[in-house]
C-alpha cells in the first residue's frame, strides 16, 4: 500500500545528489520540522522527467517558497553520481534538492515503486508529488501510467 496523507515518513538515510558528490541525509534531516515538496520521478534524464517534471519545479521555486515551502526534493532510483550530474545539468542550483535512492528502498518504504525489470530499468520510482509537514504526508498525488498532470508543479502549487 502506498503512503497516505496522515502517514509519517520512514525514517531512513538515502544520499543527495550535489556539485561535490554524494552526501549522506537522513529523513529526519530533510522533513524534520519543514514544511517540504518532494516529487519522485521514473528516471533522471527520461524526457518527460527531464523535459517538463524536474524544470518545472525549478521555475517555480520562488513561488513554493512564497507558500511557506523550507525544500523541494526530487528523488528517482538513480545513484548520486547521477542524481548530482542531472541536477547540474538542469540547472537546479540551491532550488531542489536532488535525492538518490539507488536500490529503491525508500521509493518501497513509501510503496510507490514502478517494477519496470522488464523494459529493462529495474525498480523505479513512479511518478508522483507529496507535500510533507513536519514529517507527515498532508498531500500526495500519483500519477496513472503514462500521465504528468497531477504531479506536476503547477498542480502542486494550486494545492498548497
Amino acid at each position: 500500500m502506498s503512503i497516505q496523507v496522515g502517514d509519517s515518513i520512514p525514517s531512513m538515510s538515502l544520499m543527495q545528489g550535489t556539485a561535490e558528490g554524494p552526501k549522506e541525509i537522513t529523513t529526519e534531516a530533510l522533513f524534520g520540522g519543514k514544511t517540504v515538496v518532494v516529487f519522485g520521478v521514473p528516471g533522471a534524464f527520461t524526457p518527460t522527467c527531464s523535459a517538463k517534471h524536474l524544470p518545472g519545479f525549478v521555475q517555480h521555486a520562488a513561488a513554493f517558497r512564497a507558500k511557506g515551502v523550507d525544500a523541494i526534493v526530487c528523488m528517482a532510483a538513480n545513484d548520486a553520481f547521477v542524481m548530482g550530474a542531472w541536477g547540474k545539468d538542469q540547472g537546479v542550483g540551491e532550488n531542489v534538492v536532488m535525492l538518490a535512492d539507488g536500490s529503491a528502498a525508500f521509493t518501497k518504504a513509501l510503496g510507490l515503486e514502478l517494477d519496470l525489470t522488464a523494459r529493462g530499468m529495474g525498480v523505479r520510482c513512479q511518478r508522483f508529488a507529496m507535500v510533507v509537514q513536519d514529517g507527515r504526508v498532508s498531500h500526495v498525488a500519483v500519477e496513472a501510467p503514462g500521465a504528468f498532470e497531477v504531479s506536476k508543479a503547477e498542480t502542486i502549487l494550486a494545492a498548497l
